[in-house]
């Protein structure tokens, strides 16, 4: 495992920003029980037991400050309520299936397997241990009065006050769908439903509670949308509805495809943060004008790309342009890795270069740094769609050679104007009166 991890886990509203070695977090010799593809279904699925389980990443601090805390909860518990623990740095199917998008993410799973909830409370043993006592109330009551609900943290979950809640759910008719979703720039989910069909009926509290989730996660840019098709039968017969419930997904400027994946809210909220990151604009590409720009854009993500472009007198505008139009293409190609892009121009951060040894072997240069580890790559190919590409590939497979920051850290960064756009211009000289120059003298040898 290179230095950069295998981290290929979108991330969005992260709690986590680095990472460390990949080591699991968790050993056998723990009460903390390590879960996989492999076993979750056997655990946890068919179990009869409350599970509180985390999902974890082993270079995120959150999750390291979290583990002596989920450790010392899990001996509290034995016996009691089953703790577990995924790496969904390396399981990123189990994350993935259960819309996990930042880590440290703690789900309970109650009677109703099918169900999980988000663990909202604290992160300490005591604040763990609480809510899954009170959990495990709810379950036991749940039992006697022989309801199966999930588990309920004393307020209802949208899941189980008697068929979700709709609030989210967009209604579309005949009227309404052209002007709402074929021109739209968001991407919409649509069930087409017929109110007698049982299978819908089973969907209806899903699909409610994945918009809910859906438009929280993704800020409203992917909807979720129902149809009866029994009463708009205009739109059911354009799209060729033949079965209940049919989801169609809509793209601008893409035919309708259909969406055949699961129907339970995790399965839907998945395919819909897929959508989601595909159609996301690309990151922002920042000169770096000052520290500030530095610091946020490294410490926020995993890696910062940056770049150092020639001198403006040496490319011009158009030239400039150029390079950053091919960084902009890989940012976007490599966008659901949530990097971070910089450009700088050579000489404007000297002490940078350095650091990064790139000062003085030629430009446009390249180097992708790991803020938390304080180690950098260089690119050695060309500065390129091809070469870059090759270059970024092998860092996000870990592989690669890295070295250490010089100096340990991030030098000092100079205040700079912004470019300006244009082509640069030489510095203007003093003129000179030529008037009363003698132009003969000029020919003849003087030392």
């Amino acid at each position: 495992m290179g230095m950069f991890g295998t981290s290929r886990l979108l991330l969005g509203a992260v709690s986590c920003t680095f990472f460390l070695a990949a080591n699991s977090l968790y050993s056998s010799s723990d009460d903390v029980i390590e879960l996989t593809p492999t076993n979750f279904n056997k655990e946890v699925i068919q179990s009869d037991s409350l599970w509180l389980v985390e999902f974890y990443a082993p270079w995120c601090g959150h999750c390291q400050r979290l583990t002596p805390e989920w450790k010392k909860a899990a001996t509290a518990l034995k016996g009691v309520v089953k703790v577990g623990a995924v790496d969904a740095d390396k399981h990123q199917s189990l994350g993935g299936q259960y819309g996990v998008r930042g880590f440290p993410t703690i789900k309970l799973f109650g009677s109703n397997k099918n169900k999980a909830e988000d663990y909202q409370g604290g992160r300490t043993s005591d604040a763990i241990v609480d809510a899954a006592l009170s959990a495990l109330r709810s379950l036991v009551k749940d039992r006697l009065s022989g309801r199966s609900g999930g588990y309920s943290s004393g307020k209802q979950s949208s899941q189980e006050s008697g068929g979700g809640d709709k609030k989210d759910v967009i209604e579309l008719t005949d009227d309404s769908f052209d002007k709402n979703v074929v021109n739209s720039d968001d991407v919409w989910l649509v069930e087409f439903y017929a109110p007698w069909c049982g299978h819908c009926k089973n969907l209806e509290p899903e699909w409610a509670a994945a918009a809910t989730e859906v438009k929280e996660q993704t800020k409203g840019k992917v909807k979720l949308a129902a149809v009866d098709a029994t009463v708009n039968q205009m739109l059911a017969s354009r799209y060729g509805i033949r079965g209940f419930p049919t989801i169609k997904i809509f793209q601008k400027g893409e035919d309708p495809v259909d969406y055949d994946g699961g129907r339970t809210r995790s399965d839907i909220v998945a395919r819909a943060l897929d959508l989601f990151s595909e159609s996301a604009p690309p990151p922002e590409l920042l000169e770096i004008i000052d520290e500030n720009v530095v610091k946020s854009t490294c410490d926020a993500h995993q890696l910062c790309v940056i770049a150092v472009l020639p001198h403006i007198l040496d490319t011009g505008a158009a030239g400039r342009n150029s390079y950053l139009e091919v960084m902009l293409k890989m940012a976007d190609k490599y966008k659901k890795k949530m990097w971070g892009w910089l450009w700088t121009e050579a000489g404007a951060q000297s002490e940078l270069e350095n650091s990064l040894g790139i000062g003085g072997f030629g430009y446009p240069a390249m180097a992708a740094v790991n803020a938390r580890k304080m180690k950098f790559a260089l690119l050695k190919g060309s500065f390129s769609e091809q070469g870059i590409n090759e270059f970024l590939r092998e860092l996000s497979f870990g592989r690669g050679s890295t070295a250490p920051v010089g100096g340990g850290g991030f030098p000092k960064i100079n205040t700079v104007e912004p470019w300006d756009g244009k082509d640069g211009e030489l510095p203007v000289e003093d003129d000179i009166d030529l008037s009363d120059v003698d132009l003969e003298d000029w020919d003849k040898d003087e030392l």
